[in-house]
């Protein structure tokens, strides 16, 4: 799964790991909000790695929280979702709106390959001092490069340069920054 194979995301200990991080996200999420600690101790249990001074607002959500790896400073907004089979890198000060999305689990394109029920996954990098705008999609495979601006509403399905800001459907370079 983390090696961006096929995979069965109903293999028994594939729903044990899932199960395992609803029980910590319920325990986030219904935590009390100026509880501090105790939502910190959660998401460092949570997470593959997390670094200094991450704030999340709930309600977050995500499948593994294993494959998450947060830098420093790391903001996001309530609603936020990450399905993580492959890993996600957010980088140190990187800000997300509320409902933002990060995907790096998919599917086949072709129906009869999709219905046997195969996924598989590509990470997803999102670089440095990256702002991610309110309800944006970020879909597998994809590198968001360090300062980049992405429009709230946009889904990007290809790297984002340094730089830049993007926004649309598909995104696209609106301007350099």
């Amino acid at each position: 799964m983390i090696q961006g194979l096929f995979y069965d995301a109903c293999d028994p200990e594939l729903l044990r790991m899932r199960l395992e991080c609803r029980v910590l996200l319920k325990q986030f999420n219904d935590a009390d909000p100026a509880d501090f600690a105790t939502r910190a101790v959660i998401l460092a249990e949570l997470f593959g790695a997390q670094g200094n001074g991450v704030h999340i607002e709930p309600p977050f959500y995500c499948d593994y929280g294993s494959n998450v790896f947060l830098g420093d400073g790391v903001y996001m907004n309530f609603n936020c979702v990450i399905l993580d089979p492959a890993p996600v890198v957010i980088e140190k000060k990187v800000m997300f709106g509320p409902s933002v999305q990060v995907y790096t689990a998919a599917h086949p394109v072709q129906a009869a390959e999709r219905i046997k029920g195969p996924e598989f996954g590509a990470p997803v990098t999102i670089r440095e001092n990256a702002w991610i705008g309110g309800a944006a999609v970020i879909r597998p495979g994809v590198t968001v490069g360090r300062n980049a601006v992405i429009a709230a509403g946009a889904v990007v399905i290809r790297d984002v340069p340094d730089n830049t800001v993007v926004g649309g459907n598909p995104a696209k370079v609106i301007k350099k920054l």
